[in-house]
């Protein structure tokens, strides 16, 4: 190759040459040879008959050597120092990113709960509270005419719900159908639903639950996506637990709008009585209460239970300090007639003759449930005919008595009925040692017992409870004890002045107590002296002789002279 360059003229520089020159010599020497790629270094000269060949390698290894002892260490520390600087700044960010989060979660939760209580409530649209009766329909009324008619509740109630009564939490106690759920509905109208939230009572806490989160517009943190950024969210829990996180955002919602608007916020329960008194249901009443005496002390949130039964006021009575409760009956005269009017007007716009309105409320009572179901019917006498025959039949086979003949396997169910068939029995004579059952102006008087009496009565202290969930008998604020309405006490007098009540009354309660003392009885008997048997016992002395020999026998039993004169 060297031998070729010098032919063609080519000098050397010093005795080498660049492999870049190379290309030239194809250039010049050929006209159509490819050129050749030659790794770009420097070539000593030829060498020596007893020398190898020379390795491009070992040329240049002396300095890459010398220059890879303190280059290499300091790439790799630049790398390591890149790659902890990328994997901080990573890590940063996204717990950077997921605290953003939260934060925005924890005031987006504040913020829809808050939204929940501005005016506009789906319980006012689900009402659908729409006054239709026109004004001046009905003589003696104005342009203020309403259907509606008000009750001396009703202003309370409109206090309480409009937030200027606090300092207090409220128990409304009543029997069904007497308006309290409507007087709520229409207190909430009068302000649009600001500042309140209502919401329906359940015997299960999980739905209780779902309910609350409804009426609060909180998800109990199921829609939280903290678990993107590796944050843990709240842990599974039961159902009482997450209605205290509802209850602790609910509070600093109500501290927010102390500061703000001045009034305290409305949480309305209705329908407590569906829960169940059992260790659940106790358990929950007992969390609301402490709730509810807090923030009534702090005048945050003014919680209303609405309850048909008695047994919540006995539970909430126990640690009750700052409780009012509001007994709502039913319409006295006046208002039940004029109310009977109103609803008439407004289903078939007639004016019924007083005559009339008398005869139905003589029948039914001032029970607005039953007024309205009786303004519905074209005949309204015998739509109360209709709602007493099914008072009647309710109550004949929740508690009807058996008689002599019944099956001892039956014992507890007819223990409930016979206490209370003995409890109506009670109360009819109770009414027919009153003065007057009627007053010309108030209306019915039903008759009542003290609730300690009535236990006394039925011998039996745990089926008050059960008669009052059943709508049988009712238990009022003051603890008395009466039929549960007007159609109920009907029931009473006329189940008890049937022909042969009170023989069949007292032989189902003898047949009771024969049945309980055959339980407490053991009978013992010997088969060997059935039909005559003996026994024949023989006592000997210590030399085995004889002493004496004993005969074991029964005797007929003698017959009481009743028996014996066929009686």
């Amino acid at each position: 190759m060297f031998r070729n360059a010098f032919r063609n003229g080519l000098s050397l520089n010093h005795g080498k040459c660049r492999a870049t020159h190379f290309p030239l010599l194809f250039h010049f020497g050929f006209k159509r040879a490819r050129p050749m790629v030659v790794n770009q270094r420097w070539i000593s000269g030829p060498p020596t008959p007893n020398q190898q060949n020379p390795s491009p390698i070992d040329d240049v290894a002396p300095e890459s050597s010398s220059s890879s002892d303190g280059g290499g260490w300091k790439g790799t520390t630049f790398k390591m120092f890149e790659s902890a600087v990328t994997t901080f700044a990573s890590i940063a960010m996204l717990g950077l990113v997921g605290y953003s989060y939260t934060q925005y979660y924890k005031y987006l939760v504040l913020e829809k709960i808050e939204n929940a209580f501005r005016p506009g409530d789906p319980v006012l649209e689900l009402a659908a509270h729409v006054k239709q009766v026109p004004p001046g329909d009905i003589p003696g009324t104005g342009e203020d005419y309403d259907r509606w008619i008000p009750r001396d509740e009703q202003l309370k109630l409109d206090a309480i719900v409009c937030g200027e009564s606090g300092g207090h939490y409220h128990l409304l106690i009543g029997e069904k159908g007497t308006g309290k759920s409507s007087m709520l509905i229409d207190a909430m109208s009068k302000i649009d639903g600001e500042g309140v939230a209502m919401f329906e009572a359940h015997a299960d806490l999980e739905i209780f639950r779902v309910r609350l989160g409804k009426a609060l517009d909180f998800e109990f943190h199921e829609d939280n996506i903290g678990s993107l950024f590796s944050i843990r969210g709240p842990r599974d829990a039961s159902a009482l637990l997450d209605i205290e996180r509802a209850f602790n955002k609910l509070e600093k919602v109500a501290l927010k709008r102390r500061k703000t608007v001045g009034r305290p916020l409305v949480l309305i329960i209705n329908s407590v009585h569906l829960l169940r008194d059992d260790d659940d249901g106790r358990d929950l009443l007992e969390l609301i209460q402490q709730r509810a005496e807090q923030w009534a002390a702090s005048n945050l949130v003014t919680v209303v239970f609405n309850s048909d039964d008695y047994w919540v006021y006995e539970r909430l009575k126990q640690n009750a300090a700052r409780m009012e409760v509001t007994p709502v009956g039913d319409l006295q005269k006046d208002r039940a007639l004029q109310a009977l009017a109103n609803y008439r007007m407004k289903y078939f716009n007639e004016q019924t003759p007083p005559e009339t309105l008398e005869k139905v409320y003589d029948k039914i009572g001032g029970r607005l449930t039953y007024l309205n179901r009786v303004a519905k019917s074209k005949d309204m006498i015998s739509m109360c005919d209709h709602i007493c025959d099914t008072e009647k039949t309710w109550f004949l086979n929740q508690c009807w008595i058996l008689g002599e003949e019944m099956d001892d396997d039956v014992m507890d169910q007819q223990k409930f009925a016979s206490a209370a068939m003995v409890l109506a029995k009670a109360l009819v004579d109770k009414e027919k040692e009153m003065e007057s059952i009627y007053h010309h102006e108030t209306g019915h008087i039903l008759p009542e017992i003290p609730l300690h009496e009535a236990r006394q009565i039925m011998t039996r202290a745990d089926f008050i409870k059960s008669y009052d969930h059943i709508n049988v008998f009712t238990i009022d604020s003051r603890a008395m004890v009466r039929a549960d309405s007007v159609p109920m006490q009907n029931a009473f007098r006329e189940i008890c002045s049937e022909g042969g009540f009170d023989e069949h009354l007292e032989a189902t309660l003898e047949r009771i107590s024969a049945i309980e003392s055959l339980g407490r009885t053991r009978e013992l008997t010997i088969k060997d002296l059935w039909n005559g048997g003996k026994y024949k016992i023989t006592a000997r002395n210590s030399k085995g002789n004889v002493d004496k020999d004993l005969t074991f026998e029964v005797l007929p039993g003698k017959k009481d002279d009743d028996d014996e004169d066929g009686v």
